[in-house]
């Protein structure tokens, strides 16, 4: 068990018998009353996000994870096939444990999977990925980085808005979390 205090992002924590993750946590001191925590939790079976808040004297269960590096080999219908990379075992896992990072996912990439006593919570995929850009329109002389977007689709069959410059073959950095172009690699 931990106080309040102890609370930090990125821990994984048991709250009414559920995982969370402490996606962001705020203590607070007000001049009057006693201290609390607010903070955003996210329900790692289902991926909701709640916002709680904590007064001082409440404890907290820290769940401790295991955390893996996997590369991914290939996918078939709904599952990922995967290989952990110190002890070459294979394993196959849901499309859904990725979220919707899974369109960024290419061959020989490795992902960090998080399990709590042997069982698999989430898989993480890095931040940024760079693919290379198979199709998109042409574009136009002078077109510059700020007269807007067009639609490219890349190496993995990901579809993403790309400066007007972009042109087919081009390498870029994408960032998975949000899905959006960063910039082009060379």
């Amino acid at each position: 068990m931990i106080g309040i205090n102890d609370l930090k992002s990125g821990m994984v924590i048991r709250l009414e018998g559920k995982l969370f993750s402490v996606l962001d946590c705020d203590h607070v001191k007000p001049g009057k009353g006693a201290a609390f925590v607010r903070s955003r939790l996210k329900n790692l079976d289902n991926g909701a996000v709640i916002d709680r808040t904590f007064r001082a004297s409440d404890k907290l269960e820290e769940v401790f994870i295991d955390e893996k590096t996997l590369q991914f080999m290939y996918a078939s219908d709904d599952t990922l096939h995967l290989m952990d990379t110190e002890s070459y075992e294979q394993q196959t896992i849901p499309k859904q444990a990725v979220g919707e990072t899974v369109r960024f996912l290419k061959e020989n990439m490795e992902v960090t999977a998080m399990y709590h006593e042997h069982r698999l919570i989430t898989v993480t995929m890095p931040i940024t990925v760079d693919l290379v850009v198979i199709q998109s329109d042409p574009g136009l002389k002078g077109d510059t980085s700020k007269s807007g977007t067009k639609p490219a689709t890349l190496e993995t069959g990901a579809v993403v808005g790309v400066p007007l410059f972009v042109q087919p073959g081009d390498k870029i950095k994408i960032d998975t979390r949000t899905g959006n172009y960063i910039e082009r690699v060379s």
